[in-house]
């Protein structure tokens, strides 16, 4: 597990395994924002599997790159969402390809025949380690 780590470039926390030069835990939030829109910054904390402090801390983080922006939640004045801006928004694109090209290159490199069995392998792992 720890050879995977660290050929896949997780240990790494001042760029992505992809090689973007983006803290990994900022390009784990503009994911998600991406693909949930404005979230509450609970919501976000929980998918992230952060405590709301370390939550706090990465958001402000997004608002001073420019890339998201805390808004009440209109449904819960305690509330707050957390949304991104269009420069956020372009951020999140150019990670998610940069992503997609780098899991792709992986993904090539291993034998078609054994493909089907390694991406089940992976939800296997990621299964057992949302049960830990």
């Amino acid at each position: 597990m720890a050879r995977f780590v660290r050929a896949f470039g997780l240990h790494q926390p001042d760029q992505t395994p992809c090689g973007q030069p983006v803290p990994t835990s900022e390009a784990h939030a503009l994911g998600e924002l991406a693909r949930g829109g404005a979230l509450r910054q609970s919501l976000l904390a929980h998918r992230l599997r952060l405590e709301k402090s370390t939550t706090s801390r990465l958001v402000t983080q997004l608002i001073n790159r420019g890339w998201a922006e805390r808004a009440p939640a209109p449904d819960d004045g305690r509330g707050v969402l957390v949304r991104l801006t269009p420069h956020g928004a372009e951020a999140a694109a150019r990670l998610a390809a940069a992503r997609a090209e780098r899991f792709s290159a992986v993904l090539d490199r291993i034998p078609e025949g054994e493909r089907a069995d390694v991406l089940r392998a992976l939800t296997v792992l990621t299964e057992a380690m949302d049960e830990f």
